[in-house]
């Protein structure tokens, strides 16, 4: 469904991001994992038509989507949510889940789907009523769901979804991982919490400076102790031949 091939991004001069290789397939729950600064915010803004990559390739669903804008890769059914919720502040609830309805995909549906968001966090049917941003962080990040939602996605792109949540609201934003999981949206899941995303996932990519330095499946990674020490930030991945696949067999 989605394939970066050979992908470098960067800003100005500064190069985050380098010969990037990442597919998902179609349902499938992907997690991207790495420490504070390895790339994986811009990898999501890169797709999404908000960094212009310098290099490579990105398609979706067959079609090359590199240099397209960011509406019509929304358009085309990939939604973003970005780290730090961005909700409206100043429009009610209600308002939020409307704005995110805007795209042609999910004319018509809007009613349907507002309901489902309620049935799935019925904090927000209590407060639809209340500004964004009088909202508590948790509540924030299931508007931001919510709008998410209402967008009808074909592939969802969450930044640090549980980032600065409480235990029990964390639990409830997996809940709504697995939501979309179960309704058949492909997933790339942007997470620092490595034990949260691989337990979520089917799969996981591993980034550090900008490259992807390994890939397995998600109960490989989780055994894995090279994944902790980079989440931790505790040593720098090193191998010896260049090879991420065979590093994954150490």
């Amino acid at each position: 469904m989605l394939r970066l091939s050979n992908v470098s991004a960067g800003y100005g001069a500064v190069t985050a991001l380098r010969k990037v290789d990442i597919s998902l397939e179609a349902g499938e729950v992907v997690a991207l994992i790495g420490s504070n600064g390895a790339g994986k915010s811009t990898a999501l803004r890169t797709i999404s038509g908000l960094i212009r990559p310098t290099a490579g390739t990105i398609e979706f669903q067959g079609e090359v989507i590199t240099n397209l804008s960011p509406e019509q890769i929304v358009a085309r059914g990939i939604v973003h949510v970005p780290e730090g919720r961005r909700v409206f502040p100043r429009l009610s609830v209600q308002q939020n889940l409307t704005v995110g309805a805007f795209s042609p995909r999910a004319h018509g549906k809007e009613k349907a789907t507002r309901e489902r968001v309620f049935e799935l966090f019925p904090r927000l049917y209590e407060r639809r009523r209340q500004l964004a941003g009088s909202l508590s962080g948790g509540e924030q990040q299931m508007l931001a769901f919510g709008r998410a939602m209402m967008a009808q996605p074909v592939l969802l792109m969450l930044d640090e979804p549980s980032l600065g949540l409480a235990p029990i609201v964390v639990e409830e934003i997996a809940n709504a991982i697995d939501y979309f999981r179960e309704s058949g949206v492909t997933i790339l899941l942007v997470e620092q919490n490595a034990e949260l995303a691989l337990s979520l996932a089917t799969r996981g990519y591993v980034i550090e400076t900008g490259s992807i330095v390994l890939s397995d499946s998600s109960d490989r990674l989780l055994e894995n102790p090279k994944v902790w020490a980079s989440y931790l930030g505790e040593q720098e991945w090193e191998f010896a031949d260049g090879d991420p696949a065979q590093a994954a067999n150490t």
